[in-house]
């Protein structure tokens, strides 16, 4: 019997020193082209991005054992998922990356960068006292792994960190509690997976909860927070929002949320940037020599959360 095959989409060169007794096989994921070795794949490392064909293409693998994503979230690999195929996130690539953008745009969001990078095209010297993060009250809306990492960025701004989870621990509020929790918060950050359960989390009634003036921060998914909702709050100018993710998503050019006051709006780029790349190496690495040594893997996704 031949060892068992991985595909990976990058070279394998990248990963270092590999594993033996397996088989590895660079398939470009930019390629329309599936090679014949499909049928032989028992581990699938998924490429970082993701269309309908990358899922579809999980039913033409007759014997695979694993699939390992490169993104934290995995709702858009579930659902074409084979039954008995083990499922594993990419846990730990992009927490630093995502910690980095969630305080990049609440700090431009607060000091109004934008503003100020608009004056500097017009060549205009404006002037203006904005706010600091300093002294604030930061909900931070699942608090998991990415979670923490962006806690540890932002105490060092001198604000009080709260911290909410799917369900209570120590020092940990849970999802229960935010309509209690959200009229003391300037900053909400949202963290959490996109499932069935956050799905419209934040909705009218939701975002009604907030204090005047307080800031939304969207680092999870488009669909956890209600468009038409978020659109109603900015225009009254009752609240603020610094989205990485929109729902519909990519935002179509003609999408009311462009123009949005006080809106600041980045393209899902949370977890791109120079950090990524490593760390996805890294995680995928060490994944392949525990399968190999016929360990258990780590990062196995196995509920909704």
């Amino acid at each position: 019997m031949s060892d068992p095959l991985v595909w990976l989409p990058f070279d394998p060169a990248e990963l270092g020193e590999l594993p033996a007794g397996l088989r590895y096989e660079h398939v470009d994921p930019t390629s329309d082209e599936v090679p014949a070795s499909v049928e032989e794949v028992r581990f699938h490392v998924m490429h970082y991005r993701f269309s309908r064909s990358d899922g579809e293409l999980l039913a033409r693998m007759p014997q695979l054992e694993v699939v390992q994503t490169q993104t934290a979230g995995v709702e858009h690999v579930r659902p074409y998922l084979p039954e008995g195929v083990t499922l594993c996130n990419g846990r730990g690539i992009h927490d630093t990356s995502t910690a980095e953008l969630t305080l990049t745009l609440t700090l431009a969001s607060l000091r109004g960068v934008p503003e100020f990078v608009r004056a500097q095209g017009e060549r205009r010297w404006a002037f203006e006292q904005r706010e600091s993060l300093a002294d604030k009250t930061v909900l931070i809306v699942g608090h998991g792994q990415i979670g923490a990492a962006i806690e540890r960025r932002v105490l060092p701004f001198e604000a009080e960190v709260v911290r909410v989870a799917r369900s209570a621990r120590d020092g940990v509020h849970a999802i229960a509690e935010l309509p209690d929790l959200l009229p003391e918060a300037d900053v909400v950050v949202l963290i959490v997976p996109g499932t069935e359960e956050t799905t419209g989390l934040f909705d009218a009634a939701m975002l009604a909860r907030m204090r005047d003036g307080a800031l939304l921060v969207n680092v999870a998914r488009g669909p956890v927070v209600v468009t038409d909702a978020l659109l109603a709050e900015l225009r009254s100018g009752r609240l603020r929002a610094a989205l990485d993710v929109t729902d519909p998503e990519p935002l179509p050019a003609d999408h009311p949320l462009w123009e949005a006051p006080g809106l600041l709006l980045s393209p899902h780029v949370g977890g791109a940037s120079s950090a990524m790349q490593p760390r996805a190496r890294r995680l995928v690495r060490q994944q392949l020599e525990r399968y190999a040594a016929g360990e258990d893997l780590a990062n196995v996704m196995t509920g909704a959360y």
